[in-house]
């Protein structure tokens, strides 16, 4: 049996909608081996589908049919850290986790580029798949059948703290609020921030994150189905932050954090039971810059 590790990410990053996402130091593990019939489990008892329509399974299965295999069943054993429909990438570290098993028992006959198209297939984006199973920050443009990326390996004095809701929010509810067209304006407001992002992180301007984490494609629609999600923004920047948006579809909020601010997680903590926002939780993360990794064989 093959074990997996699958990092958490976070995706859009303020303006990089669907194009930009990272990987973070918060995982979840798979333990996985071929069977006779299909046998899955949950190592920490949280309830997964345990038929074919498993994610890790389904993806694992698609790989086989890719590479000419028939798949009979497979043995799964899911640690699922990764808080599910929270917006870091819990859907994507199962598919992820498939395909990276799926192609190791094989013997790797798909590359890193073939895996990364093909978890951008089945996801229908690639920013919080592409940097699952590459690690740092990635920048993604998916032309339906291609993902063309760019990883950029990430050492800075830089923390992220995770700031996760009791409550889940489906990615098609989130995707359903947004609107089917934005103006010329909004659009030039939104690249030119993407841009001033990715910039900045890597030369260590962070002091224009605060800026460049503004978007107008999706967080003003998004923040509507969050509640208490502009208090909580205000808390963190109040405390430091450099930078504070939207997790993926959400309702996780994430804060960039200088390393040196050692006490941003417990001020948070203290602040949002003192707002009576109670039951939240806030994580503090690294950078994972290596991805997903086959842990032993």
């Amino acid at each position: 049996m093959i074990k997996i590790q699958v990092p958490a990410t976070s995706a859009n990053l303020g303006a990089g909608f669907d194009a930009l996402g990272l990987a973070l130091g918060f995982y979840n593990y798979v333990e996985m081996e071929e069977s006779d019939h299909i046998d899955i489990t949950s190592a920490d008892e949280i309830q997964v589908p345990s038929d074919a329509s498993n994610l890790i399974y389904t993806a694992a299965n698609d790989l086989y049919e890719i590479c000419g295999k028939k798949l009979h069943g497979m043995k799964i054993v899911q640690t699922n850290n990764i808080p599910m429909a929270r917006g870091l990438g819990s859907s994507s570290a199962c598919i992820v986790a498939g395909l990276a098993g799926a192609n190791n028992m094989l013997g790797n006959p798909l590359t890193q580029d073939d895996l990364v198209d093909l978890a951008a297939q089945i996801e229908g984006h690639p920013d919080n798949t592409a940097p699952a199973l590459l690690g740092g920050i990635v920048t993604a443009v998916f032309d339906g059948r291609k993902v063309h990326w760019v990883k950029q390996e990430v050492y800075t004095k830089l923390r992220f703290a995770a700031v996760i809701p009791d409550f889940e929010l489906k990615t098609e509810k989130a995707r359903a609020c947004l609107p089917a067209e934005i103006s010329h304006k909004d659009a030039v407001y939104n690249l030119s921030r993407a841009a001033l992002f990715s910039a900045s992180l890597l030369t260590g301007k962070f002091e224009n994150l605060r800026t460049a984490v503004h978007d107008k494609l999706h967080q003003p629609y998004r923040m509507e189905l969050i509640p208490r999600c502009r208090e909580v923004f205000d808390i963190a920047y109040n405390h430091g932050a450099y930078g504070v948006f939207i997790s993926g579809a959400g309702p996780t909020i994430m804060a960039i954090v200088d390393e040196e601010n050692t006490f941003f997680t417990g001020k948070m903590r203290f602040s949002l039971e003192n707002a009576g926002i109670h039951g939240w939780q806030v994580h503090d993360l690294l950078i994972d810059n290596e991805g997903t990794k086959i842990i032993n064989e």
